[in-house]
């Protein structure tokens, strides 16, 4: 097994940027969800509510990034680290940095909502879940864990139900990966405790539910695409009430830092022998 993809995601629920290697520190993929739009009250904002984000790209600078939509374009200055706020994302509470009036205005203008731009800087504390993650693992605006890990065979395998039920396929870029790994066994995943990538250890904390996200085309915001929940409904239903819904990848936190890239080896260092309960379902 190899990596096939990395990707980050530098404004939580915009574009991916793919990459060929990356760094790997306690929050995951360095540049990862640092930065995120919330309401005037701030409450964060995802595609769940506000699908054009999907359409916004955002290309890194070296004090700051870029942010592109359509024809639109924006430099965003580095935040004033004096201006922060309480933002809520999910049951976290971070005090964050916000961009600057101007940024925020024209944003709200591309987005036609009151909106704010803020920042995960140093001045920014979220630990994650310590029920799956452990105690004192930082995370930055991913929904939840530092890493999300998905396999080229269990896309295969869902999307070979899709096929089999007349549905159009879905690409990986659904499911909003950090890394990617080829495998030719559909759902293998499920019975790793932990694996190693270049020398570092990766634990395999929590399989993920997924959301309405997986329903939209990951570059316009169009929810009139193929529709990948009713199969995993049908194949891939969680029956641990402490993870309710239909599930495809892993949570993961890395207990290591160092250096992966595309086509590293990937080797499975533990073993989670009865693997995760599914429901069963008539799959007609």
């Amino acid at each position: 097994m190899r990596i096939s993809d990395l990707f980050i995601y530098p404004l939580k629920s915009g574009r991916g940027i793919r990459l060929g290697s990356t760094e790997i520190d306690a929050f995951g993929l360095p540049g990862d969800r640092r930065a995120m739009i919330t309401d005037p009250d701030g409450h964060f904002i995802t595609q769940r509510e506000l699908p054009d984000l999907a359409r916004i790209d955002v290309r890194p600078e070296p004090s700051s990034f870029r942010l592109i939509m359509g024809e639109k374009e924006l430099a965003v200055p580095p935040p004033n680290p004096e201006n922060r706020m309480d933002v809520a994302i999910w049951k976290s509470i971070v005090n964050a940095a916000v961009a600057d009036e101007t940024t925020n205005e024209q944003l709200s203008g591309w987005l036609g909502r009151a909106v704010r731009l803020v920042f995960f800087d140093s001045g920014a504390k979220r630990i994650a879940s310590t029920e799956w993650a452990g105690n004192d693992t930082p995370v930055t605006f991913a929904d939840g864990y530092q890493i999300l890990v998905t396999t080229t065979g269990s896309l295969r395998a869902l999307n070979a139900d899709l096929a089999a039920h007349a549905d159009g396929t879905v690409g990986m870029e659904r499911f909003r990966p950090n890394i990617v790994i080829d495998t030719e066994e559909a759902w293998s995943e499920d019975g790793w405790a932990a694996i190693e990538i270049g020398g570092l250890r990766f634990d395999l904390v929590k399989p993920c539910a997924r959301c309405i996200m997986t329903t939209q085309d990951q570059t316009t915001g169009s929810r009139d695409v193929s529709n990948p929940i009713p199969a995993m409904g049908r194949i891939r239903m969680s029956a641990d009430r402490r993870v309710p819904g239909p599930l495809f990848g892993w949570n993961v936190t890395p207990r290591d830092s160092g250096k992966i890239a595309v086509g590293d080896a990937v080797k499975v260092l533990e073993e989670r022998p009865n693997g995760w309960a599914l429901k069963v379902r008539n799959r007609a």
